[in-house]
């Protein structure tokens, strides 16, 4: 028997899942510090970062997608139009439709926010061993499929 199929000790499984959820929080915070705009809520560009990844959306569609009631959406994506960073034009197959789209200045700032992340971690990940970053690498798989449950 491996040691995959003995069930963890409750004890020691609720450890491990307190420190995961820790380290976890403390490095996305730390990330997230990682920004373009340092007025921009992570909300704010958790909705550009959308539009970029999977292109223009209704309201409806950015509010489930980010898991927000339409009208909290209404509000963020006002702040955004005000400050340039996306547009509001007519669908083309339902005038009645509104799709939200970055403009060129939003993207900007997706891109230079990701560079900063990247640039970050890329940093910390030099001050780490060989075998501390092959770690790493198996970690990151093992986070994907969390993630996915």
């Amino acid at each position: 028997m491996s040691s995959t199929d003995i069930s963890p000790d409750p004890a020691v499984h609720h450890a491990l899942a307190s420190d995961f959820r820790m380290a976890t929080f403390r490095l996305a915070r730390r990330l997230r510090s990682q920004r373009a705009v340092d007025s921009m809520s992570d909300g704010q560009f958790a909705v550009l970062a959308a539009l970029k990844v999977h292109g223009p959306h209704t309201l409806s569609e950015l509010a489930e997608r980010e898991r927000v009631s339409a009208p909290s959406m209404n509000r963020t994506v006002n702040c955004l139009e005000e400050s340039g960073y996306l547009t509001r034009t007519a669908a083309d197959d339902d005038r009645r439709k509104v799709r939200i789209a970055l403009t060129p200045d939003g993207l900007a700032v997706v891109e230079e926010t990701t560079r900063r992340r990247d640039s970050w971690l890329e940093h910390s990940l030099d001050a780490l061993t060989d075998a501390e970053r092959a770690t790493l690498t198996e970690a990151a798989e093992i986070m994907r499929k969390v993630a996915d449950r």
